[in-house]
């Protein structure tokens, strides 16, 4: 079942475009990635398919609603963690949480949800005294207590060390195992290798590529080395001259 249709997605900002064809599908209960270097569009598709920004040309159907139109639908099913998501520094974990479940009409036990993220533990701590990881959890739980059937991840571990982003995967993993369909936008490829069933290789505003990990390394070509890493394929893909362009351009 396809529940995330993009077709020709457009964006620009005055005189410069950021989005300018962007196309790709998402099955229910996969976790799809969206890679690629900084700059070529993956926050503002994902922006535009969660309803925090409208769209210049091209067509969004989440769950079969348009995000332009059915915003506050679409919010009740569909959870977001934004790269530059932030809290008041003196809110406490459970006041955030406490907060957020008040705006569904049916959402999760965020109390549940704090054992489930591992923060149990914290709920009376302020935000502004999180460690880096625990924000990341937090941002997850307050994703997910509106118990919506998509999440939407934006580079959730940047800045995270390496047991962070492991304990941080698990419960990427998780939210999936309980029926979660989950967009992740990410730059780190060992992240994207292990979490991802299928990628979108975004290069300047366009998809270049939609695979599975597995078959984007088996693809790539790339000259001298005889056993390519999935870093190797994307690059291959996201650098260099545009298919139809000359070395000379």
């Amino acid at each position: 079942m396809t529940v995330i249709e993009v077709n020709g997605l457009r964006k620009r900002y005055g005189g410069q475009v950021a989005v300018r064809d962007v196309s790709f599908s998402v099955e229910a209960g996969e976790i799809f990635g969206i890679v690629g270097p900084n700059g070529s569009g993956k926050t503002t598709s994902v922006e535009c398919l969660t309803g925090l920004r409208r769209p210049d040309g091209g067509t969004i159907r989440v769950l079969g609603l348009d995000p332009a139109r059915s915003g506050a639908e679409l919010r009740r099913q569909v959870g977001v963690q934004l790269q530059e998501s932030q809290l008041p520094d003196r809110l406490k974990v459970w006041e955030a949480l406490d907060l957020y479940s008040s705006f569904y009409a049916e959402p999760a036990d965020w109390r549940t949800l704090l054992e489930e993220v591992g923060l149990a533990e914290k709920r009376n701590t302020v935000f502004g005294r999180l460690s880096g990881g625990q924000k990341q959890r937090l941002s997850i739980a307050l994703a997910l207590v509106g118990s919506p059937r998509i999440a939407v991840l934006d580079e959730l571990t940047t800045g995270l060390d390496p047991q962070a982003r492991r304990d941080t995967w698990q419960l990427i993993r998780d939210v999936r195992d309980r029926g979660v369909t989950v967009v992740l936008v990410t730059h780190f490829m060992d992240e994207a290798e292990r979490l991802c069933d299928r990628l979108a290789v975004v290069r300047a505003g366009e998809v270049v590529a939609i695979d599975t990990p597995a078959n984007l390394v088996a693809g790539a070509e790339v000259p001298g080395v005889e056993r390519p890493t999935l870093e190797d394929a994307v690059l291959a893909l996201t650098t260099g001259p545009r298919s139809g362009e000359g070395e000379s351009r």
